[in-house]
């Protein structure tokens, strides 16, 4: 894991980096795999409603929202910013250097299973 700081903000990469974009849905390529869903009369005049006033198909209209939903809960779990002062203290508990660890100094020194 990667800890960037910039101003009061910290930005927390892990080993999968970024989010990645998803592409545009306003081309049918790259669509093989379908994701059913059961909905209520309501529900899909409501969406259908929304999708014409787009001017985009339900399917499209359903796909991108749905994809931007979910960067937007991923990346809320990913981005958090904080106070200057509790980033002045979150800061420096992250320059602390670590407490002296017998255990963990033995396990680091260890080989690991497949290069035995």
């Amino acid at each position: 894991m990667t800890l960037c700081a910039q101003a009061c903000t910290v930005k927390v990469y892990t080993k999968w980096g970024e989010l990645t974009r998803i592409p545009s849905t306003k081309s049918g390529k790259n669509r093989g795999d379908n994701i059913n869903l059961r909905v209520s009369r309501g529900q899909k005049a409501l969406i259908d409603r929304a999708a014409t006033a787009l001017g985009r198909s339900r399917s499209d209209f359903m796909l991108e929202t749905a994809c931007r939903e979910a960067e937007s809960i991923l990346l809320d779990r990913r981005y958090f910013a904080l106070p200057q002062e509790e980033f002045r203290r979150f800061k420096a508990m992250l320059d602390k250097p670590p407490a002296n660890n017998a255990r963990l100094a033995r396990l680091l020194k260890a080989k690991a299973p497949w290069d035995k």
